[in-house]
């Protein structure tokens, strides 16, 4: 087998990056940085991997190599280029929210564990071999797994971490389990390989199996009811960096790859059996509709969030089924900028808890008065979930369900989903609206004092707002990627 390494390592100039540059953080925090007070450690930290993101950033949009790369192992094109760019942006903004916080007990660590998370969804993106799609998948949410109970000040991140490793620990098996079945069936790890001896061996029984355990353990990693019991408790109990990546980059990295495995030139999903397409409509008919219902009976703010989460894991699966036909863009569009939403929605609460606790919704009361910056940029982020035009939720929400009537319109169940998903996002609009009365229309308690934003945090925030505003006027700015 002839292997172009020189090819494969430029391929890979933007993960090198990220690992080099967390192997240079420890080793400085080991050595200069050392004596330093934890907040200037986190300073260093924070701004090596922030440098290395950018770098990674450019070389993923200028090293010039497209097609497959190690006899087919990994595949470089549009959606795994756009995918790499969009999660070092949400890395990034995790980065800067990281800053804005009270002083993290192990600094080095905490921004090591983040670039390990990013290199793990890089390399879902653009993987094409069962055995690496397992290995990068489980980089992230080992890490993720990590970041979630990295404060140990409070028995909730704890807590958090737990229950996300365990559920986290049940997907990874039946997602093991599917994929080892597709191998015994096959003969071979690689996705095109498989494609074209399901193709011409037909259907089996096993495949089918292989399928549903494929479908639960993605179900999980992406909070799909019924899957979903981990989600809240894990958002409300993670550091608010930790929420923001779990609910953006994530979710990013791992449609792209479901998405990827079921519709790509080797997908598995018309080769096997078209039986998965009613199984996916029944998940993201139960998301959307568990994930609005159940945000309504919510008070704390980061649980209410979560099950918004769910709704939108719903609309997102839809976006999956609608790819086979209409290409990835619409749900590419939605990923990131549900990504780029949420997770500064998750920043506005994380620099709150640090200076008071903002759990539930009436910590957020009087918030316009207390810091209009915030406010502004809370209203940004919960009016584009809401799918408010012209923000850029509005035109993710508008390019799915549009993707998914286009077909067949209501003479599919695709088309009904589709309409039912947008009569539920009135129910989500009342929930969101909530957040925002707190924070715009009702007066602060007495004697609460205003709100110190770290300098890094406002400009991550502020970038995230103006990026939200600027892929709503504009969608081109990502569609034409593709």
């Amino acid at each position: 087998m002839n292997v172009d390494y020189s090819l494969f390592f430029r391929a890979m100039q933007p993960e090198s990056l990220l690992v080099e540059a967390a192997l240079a953080v420890i080793v400085l925090d080991l050595t200069v940085m050392r004596r330093k007070d934890l907040r200037a450690r986190l300073n260093v930290a924070s701004l090596i991997g922030a440098l290395a993101t950018v770098l990674a950033a450019v070389f993923a949009l200028r090293n010039g190599v497209m097609g497959e790369v190690l006899n087919g192992v990994l595949t470089l094109d549009t959606l795994a280029v756009a995918t790499r760019v969009g999660v070092l942006g949400l890395t990034l903004l995790v980065l800067g929210l990281g800053t804005g916080g009270r002083a993290i007990r192990h600094p080095a660590e905490y921004v090591v564990i983040v670039l390990c998370a990013a290199v793990g969804f890089m390399v879902m993106a653009s993987a094409q071999q069962l055995l690496l799609v397992f290995l990068a998948l489980e980089l992230a949410s080992l890490s993720l797994y990590v970041l979630a109970g990295f404060d140990k000040d409070r028995p909730e991140s704890s807590e958090a971490a737990l229950k996300y490793f365990l559920f986290g620990g049940t997907a990874a098996a039946f997602l093991l389990f599917g994929f080892s079945l597709l191998y015994g069936l096959t003969g071979t790890l690689d996705l095109p390989g498989m494609s074209v001896v399901m193709a011409a061996s037909g259907f089996h029984p096993l495949l089918a199996v292989a399928m549903v355990m494929i479908l639960v353990g993605f179900g999980y990693k992406a909070a799909a009811a019924p899957f979903h019991l981990w989600a809240p408790d894990a958002y409300q109990g993670a550091p608010g960096p930790a929420a923001a990546f779990i609910s953006s980059a994530s979710k990013l990295a791992g449609f792209v790859l479901f998405t990827r495995l079921l519709w790509g030139p080797a997908g598995l999903g018309g080769a096997a059996t078209p039986g998965w397409v009613p199984v996916v409509w029944l998940l993201a008919g139960a998301s959307i509709l568990v994930g609005n219902l159940a945000a309504l009976d919510q008070t704390n703010v980061r649980r209410l969030l979560a099950y918004s989460a769910i709704a939108h894991a719903g609309a997102l699966l839809l976006g999956v089924i609608a790819s086979g036909r209409s290409g990835p863009a619409p749900l590419y569009y939605y990923l990131t900028t549900y990504g780029i939403a949420t997770a500064g929605a998750f920043g506005v609460l994380h620099v709150l808890e640090n200076q008071g606790g903002a759990q539930n919704l009436g910590d957020l009361a009087g918030l316009h008065r207390r810091s209009p910056l915030l406010a502004g940029c809370l209203m940004v982020f919960i009016l584009s979930l809401a799918g408010v035009p012209p923000l850029a939720g509005f035109f993710g929400k508008f390019g799915v369900f549009a993707a998914a009537l286009s077909p067949a319109g209501l003479n599919s169940p695709t088309g009904w989903l589709a309409v039912f998903a947008m009569a539920m996002s009135a129910v989500g609009l009342y929930y969101y609206l909530l957040i925002l009365k707190e924070a715009l229309v009702k007066a602060p308690a007495a004697n609460v004092p205003a709100v110190k934003i770290p300098a890094v945090a406002a400009l991550t925030l502020l970038a995230a707002a103006a990026l939200t505003i600027a892929f709503g006027v504009h969608p081109d700015l990502l569609l034409r990627w593709f």
